[in-house]
């Protein structure tokens, strides 16, 4: 039995996730009300998850109005519904049609724009002046529209602006040849090419850049050097009594963890009700979490690039992207996989096989002592509990990933791989925005923006955050011998003022304290937000980037909790002239004390490519960090079961044997 089916026709939680037959009966509802056309299609079908109190206050036996949410395209009428479906009543709770937005580009879309690009007589003529006549080796990227002017205002027109690569056979990269200068505008409503911008030919670079192990050694794309490398010995991660985790539906029990697993068409996976439990009491500390968006912008002002400003997970989706993911080639170890339900555009449910992974790994040492005088040492090794999922967005992979530490502190982490996307010049030329890749090719400069949604609940729904830098003491009466220094602290009490910027050089960290609880010590418990990295965006005021990419000008927004405000950059985002999303929420300056308090987290992958990066990416990846912050009263660690003894003969699980096996 996969994770996304039910036992019987009651789930066993709120946040469950649609089961494939409620998410049929959604459907089935949906196109019964009078509302419906025949040229409605759905672009999401999901859960539409409980008010909070409901989920909060639930006890197994309780009963609720179990609910789906669909965003629809009305592509005859060229209009955007929001609808709600009561699965438990079969009735249409809510239909409201939303002017002037466009909903996320939808799979069938992806093909039939590819369709109509390859029928279109202005593409073909621009492909033949370049030489090429058999059009079935085009390959075809669906880039999103952006937003260029008036005539690509929302409420007029819902379109793409795909570009076109070149292959040589079926399994070539095609990204080692892009027809640079050629962009086509597509209306997706009517599937109609509008435009072929044709802005000059640049010769078609002449190296392949296969990566397919088969293909490498191909003329022309021979490796420089010749390998040394042997082939490595077999690596085997095992666990013979089984992994530390139990699972029933989508509730995880690890360690002294405890949280829930969701799925999203939009955002992938998502965390919920993450509790430790200390003692036999079970404290939250976050009600949701998950990435919010991601917004890559380049750097790159020639016409074939200076548009791509994609938001792919408000653009696409990052759910109905997901890999399948294959036991010893994306995970290692004891593995336990979820299925991602997601839907077709006729509402019918589509599984995503193994779309998310979970799997325990070691994490070395959690802490050592050696006492110097005894000769006695001690260790405990650390472990991580790995939930994730992978997304292919055309050229990109970016791989997610959401981990929990015996010591109680969780991280969330971006890999990227995958392709760049390339674009053309003379052989011989330099590029000014990029950097060369091959002859002929080069990788443009751009940046890749992470958005974190944490929904805090630190022991409880009303929470405070502060603001810490650590700062030298002025030389004076407090500071006699001239080192002293202290980690000061701000309150940070609305939207307004928790609109900031990192600071490495004083340590600058955010953290969530409970109104409510205090330590042992007498301090409010708390939970400490270390960032991830993060570059300030390059681009100018007054630039289509600036505007739609706002969150991004901030590492860290604080806003009052609001159910309708999930999305860094707003709700809709396909041809968004911009102002959505967390400027608009910040608008209002609510107060952010003792409140239900969101954290939005942005972090940055600057990428100035490399050479190394082609033909196909290493991971390069980023993180963020959540640690507790006297939400324990001391190390939580102690309570661990007493290790083996060490081959060496230490008592513990040793960093020097490598073993926690006694011999």
């Amino acid at each position: 039995m996969t994770a996304t089916e039910q036992t019987s026709p009651t789930p066993a939680h709120p946040l469950e996730p649609l089961s494939a037959a409620e998410m049929t009966a959604a459907a089935a509802i949906i196109r019964s009300a009078p509302e419906w056309t025949d040229s409605c299609r759905f672009v999401y079908l999901e859960l539409q998850e409980p008010p909070k109190h409901v989920v909060t206050t639930w006890q197994p036996g309780d009963a609720w109005d179990r609910q789906a949410s669909a965003l629809l395209r009305d592509r005859g009428a060229r209009t955007t519904y929001e609808v709600i479906a009561s699965v438990t009543n079969g009735e249409v709770v809510r239909w409201r049609l939303i002017d002037g937005v466009q909903p996320p580009m939808m799979m069938e879309e992806f093909a039939a724009c590819d369709e109509a690009i390859r029928s279109d007589a202005r593409w073909q003529a621009a492909m033949r002046a370049r030489g090429v006549d058999d059009f079935s080796l085009a390959m075809i990227d669906p880039w999103a529209g952006g937003y260029t002017g008036p005539d690509d205002d929302p409420g007029k027109r819902r379109i793409a602006r795909p570009l076109t690569f070149l292959r040589a056979s079926a399994e070539d990269n095609g990204y080692a040849r892009p027809i640079e200068g050629l962009i086509v505008t597509v209306d997706l409503d009517e599937m109609r090419v509008l435009d072929v911008a044709d802005h000059g030919m640049v010769p078609i670079p002449p190296q392949p850049g296969n990566y397919y192990p088969e293909l490498v050694y191909e003329d022309g794309n021979v490796p420089a050097f010749e390998t040394e490398r042997t082939a490595l010995a077999a690596l085997e991660i095992t666990q013979p009594n089984g992994p530390s985790f139990t699972v029933e539906g989508h509730h995880v029990s690890w360690s002294n963890w405890r949280l829930r697993i969701g799925f999203t068409p939009r955002e992938g996976l998502v965390l919920y009700d993450v509790n430790y439990l200390d003692r036999g009491i079970s404290r939250p500390v976050l009600y949701r979490a998950s990435l919010s968006e991601m917004y890559i912008p380049y750097g790159d002002p020639s016409p074939t690039h200076w548009n791509k400003n994609v938001f792919d997970e408000g653009e696409y989706g990052l759910g109905w992207l997901a890999n399948a993911l294959e036991l010893g080639c994306d995970c290692l170890g004891e593995i336990r996989y979820f299925d991602g339900l997601v839907n077709d555009q006729d509402g019918n449910p589509m599984v995503m096989p193994n779309a998310v992974c979970m799997h325990e790994e070691d994490y070395s040492i959690g802490f050592k002592h050696t006492d110097f005088r005894t000769g006695r040492a001690h260790v405990q090794r650390n472990r991580r509990l790995v939930i994730s999922f992978i997304a292919t967005v055309g050229n990109y992979e970016y791989g997610f990933y959401w981990h929990l530490y015996l010591d109680g502190s969780i991280s969330f982490e971006v890999k990227l791989t995958g392709i760049i996307s390339t674009g053309a010049i003379e052989v011989g030329g330099t590029p000014e925005f990029g950097t060369l890749v091959a002859p002929g090719l080069y990788g443009p400069n751009h940046e890749h923006y992470f958005n974190v949604r944490l929904d805090m609940r630190v022991d409880g729904d009303r929470n405070n955050l502060y603001e810490l830098n650590s700062v030298a003491e002025p030389a004076g009466p407090s500071n006699p011998h001239g080192n002293a220094w202290r980690a000061r602290r701000e309150h940070l009490d609305t939207e307004s003022a928790a609109q900031r910027l990192p600071d490495s050089l004083h340590a600058r960290a955010w953290l969530v304290t409970s109104a409510d609880k205090a330590s042992a010590l007498g301090a409010p418990t708390g939970y400490k937000l270390e960032p991830g990295p993060f570059t300030a965006p390059l681009w100018q005021e007054g630039s289509q980037q600036a505007a739609r990419g706002a969150f991004a000008a901030k590492a860290l927004w604080a806003t009052a909790y609001d159910p309708a405000q999930r999305y860094a950059a707003g709700e809709y985002v396909a041809q968004n002239p911009g102002g959505d999303g967390l400027p608009a929420y910040a608008a209002g300056d609510r107060s952010i004390a003792d409140a239900d308090l969101v954290l939005w987290h942005t972090m940055s992958a600057h990428h100035v490519v490399r050479p190394e990066d082609w033909p196909v990416m290493p991971v390069s990846s980023v993180s963020m960090h959540l640690k507790p912050f006297g939400f324990f009263d001391g190390n939580p660690m102690l309570d661990l079961p007493a290790p083996s003894a060490c081959r060496c003969g230490h008592d513990g699980g040793c960093d020097h044997c490598g073993s926690s096996d006694a011999e």
